[in-house]
């Protein structure tokens, strides 16, 4: 009898480890199936823009000139399939997707982009308010800014005067590249708002992207390319091929490209993801404590 009741209070107790053991399984799916709230996604963000404002200018200037080269991919990647498609109404819905292609090199590849840069390190500043920190932000800004430009420049440089791609694709590059400087300045300017608006979403989306990372970059820059927004880097690529083959002119690529999709890219980016979200973070920590 004594056996019986030992045997029966040992099973009981392996059959409480169990139930402990489930439990605890099913909190820990819990919490991983759980979206970041918006406190965990701003710390998440703001300790990246610590780590890349640490970073040296030499190292920032590398990251920013292979992510310039890169995003010339956008480009490319757009005109041949454009260039390969049946012109039919549905063919900018598939050459779109090349527009991505870019954006998944630089992200997945940890490169320094300009408009991903204006959300990131101005997290760090909304939350340390000092002059040193927004000496460091523009240092970082400027190296970016620079070192994409030019690796836009030499991308479309060698894809205009070089056979890269065959002669069937020169007129999808030429048409991408007339499409991005057919607007006036207010209009570009505007677009480039909304460009830098949702790449600066992309950027708060990521942490909590986990394994959808792939699927929510296509999405947000798909949308960009199709909306034919204007972003500074992605374009920057096709107004220089434009001026290199001869087919516009620097001012007309740098005043008519450049500098409207840049402010409105540093607007969109700081006034409606960066400010919005460090108020939504920070008024609900102020409300939890």
């Amino acid at each position: 009898m004594a056996d019986t009741a030992q045997g029966r209070r040992e099973e009981r107790e392996r059959a409480t480890e169990v139930h402990d053991r489930q439990d605890e399984h099913r909190e820990e799916q819990a919490w991983e199936a759980q979206s970041l709230d918006a406190q965990t996604t701003y710390e998440v963000i703001r300790r990246e823009g610590v780590r890349e404002l640490d970073r040296t200018t030499a190292a920032l200037f590398w990251s920013g000139l292979a992510a310039g080269l890169s995003m010339g991919f956008s480009f490319l990647g757009e005109a041949l399939l454009h260039a390969h498609l049946p012109d039919a109404r549905w063919r900018p819905l598939v050459a779109t997707l090349g527009y991505s292609t870019g954006f998944l090199i630089v992200i997945l590849g940890s490169q320094q982009l300009f408009t991903e840069n204006t959300l990131t390190p101005i997290i760090p500043l909304l939350s340390r308010r000092t002059l040193d920190c927004l000496r460091n932000v523009l240092r970082l800004w400027g190296a970016v800014l620079v070192a994409n430009l030019l690796g836009a420049l030499l991308f479309g440089f060698v894809l205009a005067r070089f056979a890269v791609v065959s002669p069937e694709t020169y007129p999808a590059l030429s048409e991408l590249a007339g499409k991005a400087m057919s607007h006036d300045f207010a209009t570009t300017l505007l677009h480039g708002v909304y460009a830098g608006w949702l790449i600066a979403l992309l950027v708060w989306m990521l942490p909590g992207a986990e394994s959808g990372k792939l699927a929510v970059i296509v999405i947000m820059t798909y949308f960009v390319g199709l909306g034919g927004f204007a972003h500074i880097i992605a374009g920057a690529s096709e107004v220089f091929y434009a001026v290199f083959r001869g087919e516009a002119s620097w001012g007309r690529a740098i005043g008519g490209f450049i500098v409207p999709a840049l402010l409105g890219n540093v607007l969109g980016g700081l006034t409606m993801v960066a400010s919005l979200n460090h108020a939504q973070a920070t008024s609900g920590e102020e409300r939890a404590n």
